[in-house]
């Protein structure tokens, strides 16, 4: 929501891949940082990449462990070391065996690469949403993967019919 002024989270759309009783965990994917996946692979030492994976742009998942990558990508490939399913279409993958799959084009066709994520304790998140912090809205994979990045707060708001600039700080309260 326009309002959370949180630094962190200011106009973020944050894509929300586990959420139960324990708590929440999003990957923010509007943040790109000035890295390339070509700056991950030199780190890992895999050589060989491809100049289309190496360009890869890499997003500020969220505040969380920023050391650690995170791939959200669209299911179809099986067998990646640390994969979980996130719906039918959509896997959050965080193994060393996907980033080399990339780096020769053979990994999955779609697929989004952050650092870090955006986690809420038990009840957090819900507490947020009660106080009109955040927006929820239906997944979209044009979004995640095709709309851009400068848009991608706005037109996830238009899904639910949302001119998210014309919300004031006091929606939703009574």
């Amino acid at each position: 929501m326009p309002a959370l002024m949180d630094k962190d989270f200011f106009h973020t759309v944050t894509y929300l891949c586990q959420h139960n009783d324990e708590g929440a965990l999003g990957i923010i994917i509007n943040r790109p940082t000035n890295m390339k996946l070509g700056d991950i692979f030199e780190q890992m030492g895999i050589r060989d990449a491809s100049e289309k994976s190496r360009a890869t742009p890499i997003y500020l998942g969220g505040p969380v462990q920023m050391e650690r990558g995170f791939i959200i990508h669209n299911t179809g490939v099986d067998g990646w070391d640390s994969s979980i399913a996130i719906s039918t279409t959509v896997s959050l993958t965080s193994s060393r065996d996907i980033l080399e799959a990339i780096a020769k084009d053979e990994g999955p066709e779609n697929y989004l690469i952050a650092l870090g994520y955006a986690g809420w304790d038990a009840g957090k998140l819900e507490k947020e949403m009660r106080n009109n912090a955040w927006l929820n809205t239906p997944y979209e994979e044009a979004i995640l993967y095709e709309t851009p990045v400068s848009k991608r707060w706005t037109t996830a708001a238009n899904l639910m019919g949302v001119d998210i600039n014309l919300l004031t700080t006091m929606a939703g309260h009574g």
